[in-house]
């Protein structure tokens, strides 16, 4: 009798995977990577090794997740959850993870130590998370760290590397503030019963929904304000209204995403919001010319 795999059931494990990485905000991160490496006009091989470290490590963060949360998803009945629905094996995504994990921390090096080492840190930062800090007080620093070092990780790639500007990096980290709270906000109750209690969990939905939104608007105001100071020899007329543009929708998306969080909605829709509001400041910021570099 055969025992190979049927296409259809091939198929089945590799939707499991791809279920368990957290598709959205692994895709939403690599995006990023790619548009601020476009920003300061990376090369196309280098773009493509960053990109494909940055994927890698994004992916291993998101099954491991999956894998450490399987006893805890399955108590709480998530249905979007295949560990805990029984549709994949724990040990097969846990494979996918370390080898996704081996390529998200030695790749990045092929582009010279210092991306390696910013993306070994973002890397290591989000396991940790995963590993045990998600419950602690000092949940967020995980994503301040992981989403502050970003640029540097793309910045340190090109050849020769350059450094960041203070600026991007502390856009970044107020950025990862507003993405974890909302992150946690529709799980507050869920986590509550399986002893979670991180710092979203310890302010409460109402406050922590209100630190996340603005948090947004903290990064659209530094995010203008950088732009207005790192090149203002080049910022002529459609720029300046593009730069006031941008931070105006995203304060705009803030104030709403704050609104919505005092109606008592904490659905993953606000979760959303904050990652469309990245890649928007992002894209502007590039199309806007910013100095992204240290200079």
């Amino acid at each position: 009798m055969s025992t190979r795999a049927s296409p259809g059931s091939a198929l089945r494990v590799v939707a499991a995977v791809l279920r368990s990485s957290h598709p959205g905000p692994t895709l939403t991160v690599t995006v990023l990577t790619v548009v601020l490496g476009l920003a300061i006009g990376l090369p196309a091989d280098r773009l493509a090794v960053v990109a494909v470290g940055v994927l890698a490590g994004q992916l291993a963060i998101g099954l491991s997740n999956d894998v450490i949360d399987a006893e805890r998803d399955r108590r709480v009945g998530r249905r979007d959850k295949p560990i805990a629905q029984g549709v994949i094996a724990a040990r097969t995504i846990l494979i996918v993870a370390v080898a996704c994990a081996l390529i998200g921390f030695g790749l990045p090096f092929a582009l010279g130590p210092g991306t390696g080492i910013a993306h070994a840190v973002l890397l290591a930062s989000g396991l940790a998370y995963n590993a045990g800090l998600k419950g602690t007080p000092a949940s967020v620093v995980p994503f301040v760290v992981s989403f502050g070092i970003l640029p540097a990780v793309v910045t340190l790639a090109d050849a020769p590397p350059a450094p960041p500007a203070l600026w991007a990096l502390g856009v970044g980290a107020v950025f990862g503030v507003a993405i974890h709270f909302t992150n946690v906000l529709p799980d507050l109750a869920d986590d509550a019963r399986t002893g979670i209690v991180g710092l979203p969990h310890r302010l409460g939905r109402l406050r922590a929904g209100l630190v996340a939104f603005g948090a947004l608007a903290s990064a659209a105001v530094l995010a203008l304000v950088g732009q207005l100071t790192s090149s203002p020899a080049d910022i002529d007329g459609p720029h300046l209204a593009l730069a006031f543009g941008g931070a105006a929708v995203v304060v705009a998306l803030a104030g709403i995403g704050a609104a919505a969080v005092l109606q008592g909605r904490s659905s993953r829709l606000l979760f959303r919001l904050i990652m469309a509001s990245a890649l928007l400041l992002v894209a502007q910021l590039a199309v806007g010319g910013a100095a992204l570099t240290a200079r």
